[in-house]
C-alpha cells in the first residue's frame, strides 16, 4: 500500500511539476473518498444526541447495575436503528491512510534527499523541491533547520534507497562523486556493487562520516549550512539554536497545523454523555489541547511536505464538517415537512 500511494503521488507530480500542489490535490482525492463514511458518521451522532434525554434516564435508573445499563442502552440503540460504531468509522479508515501518507512521504523524502546529496557530492546544484516560501519541501518548515540534507536526515535512509539513487547515476556523476570524496581527504568510494556493504549495520555511521567530509567540503553547501552572523547562536527553552544562510522555512505550517486542529476540535459534535460526566469533560479539555500541541511537534520536526498535507486535511475537514451538518439539517428538515404532510408513516 505504501508503493501504491507513493506511486501516486509520484504520477501527480508528473502531472502539476510539483510535489507540494500533488499532496494538496491527493490530500483533496482522500478526503473527497472519505466522505461518505464521515457523512455516515455525523448523521449517527445526531441521532445519539437526540437520545441524551433517554440515555440520561437509564444511566439515573440503572445507575447501580453496570451489565442492566448495558442491556437497555443497547436495546434501545438497536430500537432507533443506531450502530455506536459507526460514528468512529471515518477514524478508523482515516488513521490508517494517515499512517500510509506518511509512510509514502517519507518514501519520496528520502529517495529525494538522498539523490540532492549525490547532486552536491558531483559539483551540481542540487533539485530542491520547493513550495511557495519553502525551500526544499523534504525538510522541515523551520527557520532554524537548512534546506541541504543534513547529518541526522541521511542517517535514517536505508541502503535500499542509496542504492536505487546511486543505480540511476551515470559513470560521469558517479565519478564526480568519488573525485569529490577524494580531494576532501575522504577514504570512501562509492559503487552501485558496495552500496550494501557501505549502508548496513555499523559500517554505514563511517560512510556517513565521509559523506559529510565530501559534502563540507563544497562551497554551496558549506555555506548553506553555515550560520547567519549574529544568529549563530539563539536559545529557546531547552535548545540551542541557529538560522542558517540556507534556512529553509518560516514555521508557518507548523503553526497553522497547531491553529487548524485547535479549530477542528471545536467544530467536534459533542460526544455522548457518559454517566461520569465530570470525567468526560476532562477528557475532552485534554484532547482540545493535547492534539493541537502534538500537530506543533510533529510538524515543526518531520518534513514540510508531510507538514502540508497535515494542514490542507485540517483546513479541508473544517469546510466539510458545516457542509455536512448543513446536508443533514436539511435532511431532517425534509423528512419533517414528509411526517406533517402524512407522506411518511
Amino acid at each position: 500500500m505504501n508503493a501504491f500511494f507513493k506511486s501516486i503521488l509520484d504520477g501527480l507530480n508528473t502531472v502539476f511539476g510539483n510535489y507540494g500542489w500533488s499532496i494538496m490535490v491527493f490530500t483533496l482525492l482522500i478526503r473527497l473518498i472519505l466522505f461518505p463514511f464521515d457523512y455516515k458518521s455525523r448523521v449517527s451522532m445526531r441521532k445519539t444526541t437526540k437520545l441524551q434525554p433517554e440515555l440520561a434516564r437509564l444511566q439515573k435508573k440503572y445507575a447501580n447495575d453496570k451489565n442492566k445499563l448495558n442491556q437497555k442502552t443497547s436495546e434501545l440503540y438497536r430500537k432507533e436503528h443506531i450502530n455506536p460504531l459507526s460514528s468512529c468509522l471515518p477514524m478508523l479508515l482515516s488513521m490508517p491512510i494517515l499512517f500510509i501518507m506518511f509512510a509514502a512521504m517519507r518514501s519520496v523524502a528520502y529517495e529525494q534527499l538522498a539523490g540532492q546529496t549525490m547532486e552536491i557530492l558531483s559539483g551540481a546544484a542540487p533539485n530542491l523541491e520547493n513550495w511557495l516560501w519553502i525551500k526544499n519541501l523534504w525538510m522541515p518548515d523551520n527557520p532554524f533547520s537548512t534546506c541541504m540534507p543534513d547529518l541526522d536526515n541521511l542517517r535514517i535512509i536505508g541502503a535500499d534507497i542509496w542504492q536505487t539513487v546511486v543505480d540511476k547515476l551515470s559513470p560521469e556523476q558517479l565519478s564526480a562523486v568519488n573525485a569529490t570524496l577524494a580531494n576532501a581527504g575522504s577514504t570512501l568510494t562509492i559503487s552501485s556493487a558496495n552500496i550494501a556493504e557501505l549502508f548496513n549495520g555499523a559500517a554505514a555511521q563511517e560512510t556517513l562520516k565521509q559523506m559529510m567530509i565530501g559534502l563540507n567540503s563544497v562551497e554551496l553547501y558549506r555555506n548553506a549550512v553555515t550560520a547567519m552572523p549574529g544568529l549563530g547562536n539563539i536559545n529557546l527553552l531547552f535548545w540551542n539554536m541557529s538560522i542558517t544562510n540556507g534556512w529553509n522555512g518560516l514555521l508557518l505550517l507548523p503553526v497553522l497545523s497547531a491553529v487548524s486542529q485547535f479549530v477542528m476540535t471545536l467544530l467536534q459534535p459533542a460526544q455522548p454523555a457518559t454517566a461520569d460526566g465530570a470525567q468526560q469533560q476532562s477528557t475532552n479539555n485534554f484532547m482540545k489541547w493535547f492534539f493541537p500541541l502534538f500537530s506543533l511537534f510533529i510538524c515543526l520536526n518531520y518534513t514540510a511536505a508531510f507538514a502540508l498535507y497535515w494542514v490542507t486535511s485540517n483546513l479541508l475537514m473544517m469546510v466539510q464538517t458545516p457542509l455536512v451538518n448543513k446536508l443533514i439539517d436539511l435532511r431532517e428538515a425534509k423528512k419533517e415537512a414528509a411526517k406533517v404532510e402524512g407522506t411518511v408513516k
